[in-house]
């Protein structure tokens, strides 16, 4: 039983589902990286490479209005938000990451879509790379669990 000790459940089979991805471009190294490990475990989870959306906008602040347009095609099972918001000097980073967080979770609630939020938000770029493939890989866990939940409620 994969991820047992994690907390993770049984109902990760991805193979019926289709999920979109919106990653920021912003930091792109790292949230290519996200997006790569991200992708990896989805195809290993079931999913069909057709059955996956891929698109890129410039930064964490832009990933919301791509998730809604998504959403609004009612053509996914799941949503994923990859970007990452590292801290700088200014107050820019509490709003950032505090505008496309609450944007992310209230699209969930308002479209009542499992949406997983993988936007990093850390101090520094080797806080970052430390949590890249990890955090694409949970991304793509948390959106199938999710996925298979709401549809088994629905």
């Amino acid at each position: 039983m994969f991820g047992a000790e994690k907390g993770w459940s049984d109902n990760l089979d991805g193979k019926k589902l289709s999920i979109g991805i919106v990653q920021a471009r912003f930091n792109e190294g790292v949230t290519d990286a996200l997006a790569e490990a991200c992708k990896k475990e989805l195809l290993a989870l079931g999913l069909e490479e057709k059955n996956i959306t891929h698109v890129k906008v410039p930064g964490a602040l832009e990933v919301p209005c791509a998730l809604q347009a998504l959403a609004e095609t009612e053509n996914f099972d799941a949503l994923i938000a990859l970007g990452c918001i590292i801290r700088g000097e200014t107050y820019h980073f509490e709003l950032v990451a505090n505008e496309s967080g609450s944007a992310v979770t209230r699209l969930a609630l308002d479209y009542q879509l499992p949406i997983a939020n993988a936007i990093l938000t850390v101090e520094n770029m080797e806080q970052a790379q430390a949590r890249q493939d990890e955090k694409g890989r949970d991304a793509a866990r948390v959106a199938v669990e999710m996925a298979n939940l709401l549809n088994a409620l629905a």
